[in-house]
């Protein structure tokens, strides 16, 4: 069988060689130009801006869950910080903005159902990286993109649970969802992350302690391996005595920057090098699926098998977008980085050859071509892959003291720094709450409210 699946790659490799995206890793303005087309072709799956409800701004529509949306944000983040292209950023900030909630915290009333701890993190990622990117500051509510991400990371901190497992974040947020006792890397993981950016960013010694206990934690209750692999995540009503080992490669990416950013943020020390070589290390099982096929990314868990989802479709492009970003704060990794996700971008361009203007981007790119599965996952997955092509030439993420700053209204707390086992008491988690309007308006009308109530929001150490 696995000869056959290698003929049939090598006959759908000759047959469309030609065809696909445009694309010289060597010369930017190919790259560019593969990125702007692949961009226009991602950003077509949303219309919040047309229909302009406070149902759909911001968000895209069925199938996809409000998280993805915030990960395509980050993903034209990125795509304007490597490209200089600024065609979407007006309509980014737009959506980054649409989803603030009532509290500037992104817990939003309309997404009680499908807002988990990984969710809001997504919307975290861009939320930071439009700090660290110097995107001009937020207009509505008095907050920068840094304090908003603060205000984010304070929700997920008082939601450490100490109840089971010796702590952890769980999967789901609200005890009537689906996932509320299981503890999961990828929220744990980006909670992480996100501890490790903010310390870097703020300077705050709040967020490289909680960096150092999410680790701590996941290490120690056996998510992260010897290894450096990253299971799924454990059953708290097993005291996580057991792993689901899947591995997915967005949690490799995610642990991976995390660690790259507390190596520079500790001035290269050896402890965090080790790490970031070690989750480095460990994503070669996401490469090379055939030997045909050496060095291009694929997603074992469900890519060869048929079984991926929408969500899955979009994890590689996660993978892509930490391993780039990586190259900048631990520069021991390019070659190896370089020599991994070159061959994905150009895969990934060829892939990039279906629908009617032959552009559309497929998932499978070891195939030689465009293989049927399109979406907006499969275009954000081959879009931060090329658009990494340009990170040589990009600013490294910068510092608080680095960025144009409006003049914000400081009347928040420290970051939380104790332990609780409760969820936090505000509306959006409330069960049985009554709100029926869409935090777009909620933000516009309890802003001043904010101000006044003291909520625990972060400060700005800017």
């Amino acid at each position: 069988m696995r000869n056959l699946m290698k003929a049939s790659a090598l006959v759908a490799l000759a047959a469309h060689l030609a065809a696909g995206i445009s694309l010289n890793v060597s010369d930017k303005a190919s790259i560019k130009n593969a990125a702007s087309t692949i961009a226009h072709g991602l950003m077509t799956y949303y219309t919040g801006n047309i229909t302009n409800t406070e149902t759909t701004i911001g968000v895209l529509p069925s199938p996809y869950y409000w998280w993805e949306a915030g990960a395509m944000w980050g993903a034209m983040l990125d795509y304007y910080h490597y490209t200089s292209d600024s065609s979407y950023n007006n309509v980014t900030t737009q959506a980054l903005l649409s989803q603030v909630g009532p509290l500037y915290d992104y817990m939003v009333p309309w997404h009680q159902k499908d807002e988990g701890n990984d969710d809001q993190a997504f919307w975290g990622f861009a939320t930071m990286s439009a700090a660290e990117k110097d995107l001009p500051q937020p207009t509505v509510g008095n907050y920068s993109w840094v304090q908003l991400t603060e205000n984010l990371w304070n929700t997920q901190v008082r939601r450490w649970d100490t109840s089971a497992c010796n702590g952890g974040l769980k999967w789901q947020i609200f005890p009537f969802n689906n996932g509320y006792n299981y503890k999961n890397s990828v929220s744990n993981g980006a909670f992480f992350q996100l501890s490790a950016r903010l310390a870097r960013f703020t300077g705050n010694q709040t967020y490289i302690e909680w960096a150092n206990r999410t680790y701590d934690w996941m290490k120690n209750v056996g998510l992260i391996d010897p290894g450096y692999h990253i299971f799924d995540g454990a059953d708290e009503l097993r005291n996580c005595s057991d792993q689901d080992q899947i591995i997915w490669t967005y949690n490799a990416g995610i642990a991976l920057y995390g660690a790259a950013v507390l190596y520079n943020y500790t001035n290269g020390s050896a402890l965090w090098a080790e790490r970031t070589e070690g989750f480095l290390s460990a994503t070669a099982n996401f490469f090379t699926p055939y030997d045909n096929a050496s060095n291009i990314m694929y997603e074992p868990a469900c890519e060869t098998v048929n079984t991926c989802d929408n969500d899955q479709f979009s994890f590689k492009g996660y993978l892509s977008r930490f391993m780039w970003d990586t190259t900048v704060l631990a520069p021991f990794t390019r070659n190896v980085v370089t020599a991994l996700l070159t061959p994905s971008a150009r895969a990934a361009a060829i892939a990039c050859s279906g629908g009617a203007q032959n552009t559309t981007c497929g998932q499978k790119w070891y195939v030689g071509g465009y293989d049927g599965k399109f979406g907006v996952g499969q275009q954000m997955s081959a879009l931060e892959t090329i658009q990494g092509l340009l990170i040589g030439g990009s600013v490294p993420p910068l510092h608080s003291s680095q960025v144009h700053l409006m003049n914000v209204v400081t009347t928040s707390s420290a970051p939380v720094s104790t332990q609780t086992k409760t969820l936090a008491k505000t509306p959006a988690n409330s069960a049985g709450s009554s709100m029926t309007v869409g935090s777009f308006t909620w933000s516009l009308c309890l802003a001043a409210l904010v101000v006044f109530m003291n909520v625990g929001l972060s400060p700005s150490r800017l």
